[in-house]
């Protein structure tokens, strides 16, 4: 299994008083969650603002210390590392972040941006190599290696999202985590993203897991679903399954919600 978690906690004490602080409360954001992805294949990770998915995603990522559990990628155990054993295998797992424009550093351009995340696997790259090898992952995004000079501010969003999934493919990573990568898109634009990611799964044997509260989505993306609520995973099958047969009573909810389009008689044409 390439991707392993073992009843993962992730909890944040709440805290009250100024000079004596008493714990008061806690706060179950990650609650004993148990999940196996295969090699090469893309999860959905679903539910409403809160749920838990980001700090779960943080948690695998060993951004945030879980409280409790197992994290396992690869055969080896991420919660078992010290923290600078951690940043040396955190290039074999990147993320793709919601705003690219805030994840992008405005003073770097993207040579620079690229080139950083290059050398992180391949320190040694320089002059006319590393030139080529950020020619060549712009073209591999569907960005033109003319605008290699310019800044974060001289692009689109689409434009900026294939920039920040250029820097996470940078280090040959083994895992992305995307954390709700299309939502702040144009819908034409997220198709053209989301068909980029799953050539790059197709191409370079990515696994993945996808965040997302938006089901339509995550149903075109992704080979299985998780359904995540309240800290806890209540639901979870193949992407087709879950959303054409729904067992949860919380995923139904969701599938409920979403919207639709009603036109008026008369009114179409």
């Amino acid at each position: 299994m390439f991707l392993k978690l073992e009843s993962v906690t992730t909890h944040f004490p709440i805290h009250k008083g100024l000079l004596f602080k008493k714990h008061v409360d806690t706060v179950k954001a990650v609650d004993g969650i148990t999940l196996e992805i295969e090699k090469g294949e893309i999860l959905g990770l679903v539910g409403e603002s809160g749920c838990g998915k980001s700090t779960l995603s943080r948690t695998i990522m060993q951004l945030i210390p879980s409280t409790g559990g197992r994290v396992f990628l690869d055969g080896e155990e991420l919660t078992a590392l010290s923290p600078n054993e951690v940043r040396d295998r955190r290039i074999d797992f990147q993320m793709i972040f919601q705003d690219p424009y805030a994840s992008l550093n405005p003073r770097m351009n993207i040579y620079a941006t690229l080139a950083e995340a290059l050398r992180t696997r391949q320190p040694n790259l320089a002059g006319n190599n590393l030139a080529k090898a950020i020619a060549e992952l712009m073209e591999r995004v569907g960005l033109d290696r003319r605008f290699i000079k310019r800044y974060p501010h001289e692009f689109s969003g689409g434009q900026r999202q294939r920039i920040a999934i250029a820097r996470a493919l940078a280090p040959e990573p083994k895992l992305i985590i995307a954390d709700e990568p299309v939502s702040a898109l144009d819908v034409s634009i997220q198709s053209q993203i989301l068909n980029l990611l799953l050539d790059l799964r197709k191409d370079l044997d990515l696994t993945m897991i996808f965040i997302s509260h938006d089901l339509s989505v995550v149903r075109y993306i992704a080979d299985r679903i998780a359904v995540m609520h309240f800290g806890k995973i209540v639901e979870l099958g193949a992407a087709d399954e879950v959303m054409d047969n729904p067992q949860h009573e919380y995923t139904k909810d969701l599938l409920r919600a979403i919207p639709t389009i009603r036109v008026k008689e008369g009114q179409k044409g």
